[in-house]
């Protein structure tokens, strides 16, 4: 088993949206970055774990935990014209961009905010999350840095 962490806005689609929805699964698409791409196509598995993330609001941080249902598939969104992660250059034939379905695990009972991941950098050493400059929307969690980031979840807010 790996385990991930993957970002979403919270007004475009959140946990609460994912806990939802029927059998609480979801389809993850609209990733338009080729390195997040091929973590979803070549690397995730059935029954991996992941963060979920809200990014892009007031207190950005981890607010879940969901599961990887379904395996790397194309993202059918890049073909429809009418939606908005349509790509003109992406070929059914031969697909460009991929998802994978996630169901709903958790929330956590508290969020882990950014900031607070901040200050533990040092001991989350190479943690793609701190690293500076990381946009990311999928990234890899090492198994040690996925513990100690749920052992947050236990403290008292920073």
């Amino acid at each position: 088993m790996r385990y991930w962490l993957m970002k979403s806005e919270p007004d475009e689609f959140s946990i609460e949206d994912l806990k939802n929805r029927p059998q609480q699964t979801e389809g993850w698409d609209g990733v338009r970055n080729y390195q997040a791409r091929n973590f979803m196509r070549d690397d995730m598995s059935e029954g991996d774990l992941a963060f979920f993330y809200h990014s892009n609001t007031k207190v950005p941080g981890v607010v879940g935990i969901m599961r990887i249902s379904r395996e790397g598939y194309p993202d059918d969104t890049a073909f429809d014209p009418q939606d908005p992660h349509y790509d003109p250059k992406s070929d059914p034939a031969k697909p460009r961009w991929y998802r994978v379905d996630v169901t709903y695990e958790r929330e956590l009972d508290r969020v882990i905010p950014l900031s607070e991941i901040k200050d533990h950098a040092d001991e989350l050493g190479d943690f793609p999350l701190v690293r500076k400059g990381n946009r990311l929307s999928v990234m890899p969690v090492d198994k040690e840095h996925w513990d100690f980031i749920l052992d947050l979840e236990n403290q008292p807010p920073e």
